[in-house]
C-alpha cells in the first residue's frame, strides 16, 4: 500500500514541477515582449511630433539658442524625411527583389555616408564650437548604442534559428 502512495506522490510533485518550469517560463517571455515595446516608442508619433521632440531633446542637450532651433528645426525635419523615404523604399525592393547585391548595397551606404557628411556640415555652420563637440559626441554615443543593439538582436536571432534547427 505504501508503494502505491510513493507513486502517486511522485507523480504529483512531476506535475507540479512541470506546471511550476511552464509558469517561470511564460513570465520570462511576457517581461521580454514588454522590454521590446519601449524601443519604438518613437514610431507612435507623426513626423512634426517626432521632430518637435528631437530638437527639444537637442535644445536641453545643447543649449541652443532660439536661432538655432529654428536652422535646426529644419535640419531634423530634413532627416526625419529622408529617413522615411529610404525606409519605404528599401522596404519595397526587399519585397519585389529580396536581398540586395553587393553594388546596390555599397552604393546605398555611399549614398547614406554622403548625406552624413553634409549633415554633420550643416550642423557645424549652425552650432557654435563647444556644442558642436558635444553633438559629435552624443550622435558617436547614439551609433554605437544603436549599433549594439543591432548586434545583440541579430545574434538573438541567429540563436533562435540555430535552436530551430538543432
Amino acid at each position: 500500500m505504501s508503494y502505491y502512495y510513493n507513486k502517486k506522490n511522485i507523480l504529483q510533485m512531476k506535475k507540479l514541477f512541470v506546471l511550476a518550469l511552464l509558469m517561470v517560463g511564460m513570465t520570462i517571455l511576457a517581461q521580454g515582449r514588454k522590454g521590446n515595446q519601449q524601443g519604438n516608442q518613437m514610431g507612435q508619433f507623426t513626423p512634426e511630433q517626432k521632430t518637435e521632440l528631437q530638437l527639444k531633446q537637442m535644445t536641453l542637450n545643447l543649449d541652443l539658442n532660439e536661432a538655432q532651433q529654428k536652422d535646426m528645426k529644419v535640419i531634423i525635419a530634413d532627416l526625419n524625411t529622408k529617413r522615411e523615404a529610404h525606409k519605404t523604399a528599401a522596404k519595397a525592393m526587399w519585397e519585389k527583389e529580396g536581398t540586395p547585391t553587393n553594388d546596390e548595397r555599397f552604393a546605398m551606404r555611399s549614398k547614406m555616408l554622403d548625406e552624413q557628411i553634409a549633415t554633420k556640415k550643416r550642423v557645424e555652420k549652425i552650432l557654435n564650437a563647444k556644442q558642436f563637440e558635444k553633438w559629435t559626441s552624443l550622435h558617436q554615443k547614439y551609433q554605437n548604442n544603436f549599433q549594439g543593439n543591432r548586434q545583440r538582436n541579430f545574434q538573438g536571432n541567429c540563436q533562435g534559428q540555430r535552436l530551430r534547427q538543432g
